[in-house]
Order: C-alpha cells, then sequence, then structure tokens
C-alpha cells in the first residue's frame, strides 16, 4: 500500500530528517536550554531594573551629598535639627500643630 501523500510538497518537506533536526534544535534552543530565549528576556528584564534602580540610588547620593555640604554650616544644622527633629533652644517654646489629612507620618 502506498501513501497517498507522498507526492505532495509539504510531505516531502516534513519528511526530510534535516527538517527535523533542524525543528528540534530550534525548540531546544527557544524552551530547554540553560541559555533558552525565555532565560535570556528574564536576564533582560533583570538588567534593566537593576540599571533603573542604580540611577536611582546614584541620584540620592547626589541629593545627599549635597545635603552633607550643606550640613557643615552651623546655621544649617541648626536649622535641619529644628524641622526634622522639633528641637529648640532653651528660652524657645514650641508648639506643632498638625491638620486632620497632613502627610507628615509619625515614626
Amino acid at each position: 500500500m502506498t501513501n497517498p501523500y507522498k507526492d505532495k510538497s509539504w510531505f516531502k518537506f516534513l519528511s526530510n530528517k534535516y527538517v527535523w533536526v533542524l525543528l528540534f534544535f530550534i525548540v531546544w534552543m527557544v524552551f530547554l536550554d540553560n541559555y533558552s530565549y525565555f532565560d535570556h528576556r528574564f536576564l533582560d528584564n533583570q538588567i534593566n531594573e537593576l540599571q533603573d534602580n542604580k540611577t536611582y540610588y546614584q541620584e540620592e547620593i547626589k541629593k545627599d551629598q549635597e545635603q552633607i555640604k550643606e550640613l557643615k554650616n552651623p546655621e544649617q544644622i541648626e536649622k535641619y535639627a529644628r524641622e526634622k527633629y522639633f528641637m529648640k533652644k532653651d528660652s524657645e517654646d514650641i508648639y506643632i500643630i498638625e491638620f486632620e489629612g497632613d502627610t507628615i507620618k509619625k515614626k
């Protein structure tokens, strides 16, 4: 009994052993290999996220360095202590007024 599809071009294409080897290789590289396409996408996303974090932290370092330069001045240290920690001089009284819905959060 002969195969009725033997003369079809798609059958000849799929019966070629090189096509099967190539398909196997593609499936292996895309899904199964340690360096598969999906692993590369995941790692590339992680790299991009880490680079974003790096730029964010570099900007924060610059801000902190500017603040450190400002705090070398004694007047700026006093201003910072008053604003951040509600410190006062001995002869002063400080009243803290909180309104409903303020964005200041207590620690």
